[in-house]
This record gives structure tokens, sequence and C-alpha cells, in this order.
């Protein structure tokens, strides 16, 4: 599988289709590889060149020692449409992905025509329960986090229906990196764009989980009044949308870019 490297980091992305279709790119969540997108692969890579990668500390990218930034989340994806000599993407980015997506949006907006940010905030979460996260990932590794991560990635329905996928990705989260997702944790930690969602003039679609305990729907709300082109899509779901809607998410998300 391709790698490239970003700065300190070694990056690990995969493309599906045509390279001369409009670029799309997918950003994971925090625990998760870029095989969470398949929904999206199989669905997109006919009409687009889709694009996914493992952020840094995830999958099979590297784990440079952290703690890691917003910024080089963000500077991670701009690297790669270099390294692919993309001038122009759409991009969709969920969780933290999301975030990253704003950063994208707010400090190179020439490089996107249209930004997905999903079950995301402007700021997820506190400062210190992300640092104290950190800190228990360090010390006794990711399966104290893998044994409770479906509660919060889906709805009670969807586990109970889905038990061999839920199984698959607590294993990916379970077999990953505890330094990469603790720098990770330490970048949510500080991670804060409030302030300058003001700026952003790219059209961004933002996606609200209604059964979203991590990042709800009123911090898709807190998103959509402050960014000028946007437009909020709720969708019935937790956290992890694109798996447990993949039709609705997909629809919403291909209308969009191709408006």
């Amino acid at each position: 599988m391709p790698t490239f490297t970003s700065n300190d980091a070694q990056i690990n992305y995969q493309t599906f289709g045509d390279a001369s279709k409009p670029a799309i790119v997918f950003s994971n969540s925090l625990g998760t590889n870029f095989s969470m997108w398949q929904p999206q692969i199989e669905f997109f890579s006919q009409d687009h060149f889709v694009i996914c990668y493992d952020t840094r500390g995830h999958g099979a990218s590297s784990a440079p020692q952290g703690p890691y930034t917003l910024d080089q989340l963000g500077q991670d994806v701009v690297n790669l449409l270099d390294h692919l000599n993309i001038e122009k993407a759409a991009f969709c980015g969920i969780s933290m992905g999301g975030l990253t997506g704003q950063w994208l949006a707010i400090h190179h907006a020439n490089r996107f025509s249209h930004v997905v940010v999903c079950n995301t905030a402007a700021k997820i979460g506190q400062e210190q329960a992300w640092s104290d996260r950190a800190a228990l990932v360090r010390e006794q590794g990711l399966a104290p986090i893998a044994s409770t991560a479906a509660g919060r990635w889906f709805t009670e329905a969807f586990v109970q229906s889905n038990q061999a996928m839920i199984a698959k990705l607590s294993n990916d989260l379970g077999a990953g990196s505890p330094e990469g997702y603790a720098s990770c944790c330490e970048a949510l930690a500080k991670a804060d764009v409030r302030e300058q969602l003001k700026d952003i003039t790219v059209p961004v679609l933002i996606v609200a989980g209604q059964q979203d305990p991590v990042t709800t729907v009123a911090d898709g709300e807190f998103m959509q009044q402050r960014i000028t082109a946007s437009q909020l899509f709720e969708i019935n779901a937790s956290h992890i949308s694109n798996i447990e809607q993949p039709e609705a998410f997909n629809q919403a998300l291909q209308e969009f870019v191709q408006a």
C-alpha cells in the first residue's frame, strides 16, 4: 500500500477510481482507520477519484512521538494532495477528521471545492478529559478504550444487529498505536476553531447525528450559524453515522458535492 512522508510521519493512503474524475478525500475518526469508509469508497469511486488515508498515529500510518496538533493533522492532508498532484478536491471528515476539515476550510480554502464535516464540533469535549484519556492510554494501552467504544459510536440497536462489524472496529482500535491515539487526544485537547468559523468561505455541509452523545446536533447548529456558506443535515444515527446510515449519508454527501 502506498505511503508518503509528511514532515515527521509516514502517511498510509489508498486511491480508488479514475484519477481524471473529481477528487474526494476521506478522513477517519479517532481510533479507526480508513477502512471505516468502505460504504463510501464503493459508492463514490464510480464518479470520483476517492482518496483515503490513515491519520497519523492510526492504521498503517506511523505514530511519531507526540503530542500532535490540529495544524499537523491538517497539513498532512495538504501534503497528500501535493504528493498526488491534485490542485483541488472535496473533503469529508468525521469526528477528529471533521475538525481537520474545519482547519482546512479556514487555512487552505483554495484547495477545496466542498468540505463535509460529520459528527464533529468546533471544539470537541474538554481539554482535561482529553489529557486524562491520553495519560490512561499511555499507561494501560488501548484495551480499556476499545472495550467501551461501541457504546460511544453507535446506537444500541445497531450494535445488537451488527456484531461482526462492531467486533472488527473494536479490534482495530485495540490493535492501534497507544502513542498515536494519545497524541491525537492531545491534539483534540487543544483544538478550538470556534473564533475562526466566520472566516470560512468554502461551501460546508455539516452532518449531525440525532442520537450522537459525543458531538450533538447543538454542536452542528453552532457551526452552521457561524459558517456563511453552510448547511446542516441531521441524520438518524449516533457518532459514526457513515457506517450506521450509509445510504442516507451517501445521498446527502453526493447531493452536496454535485450542487
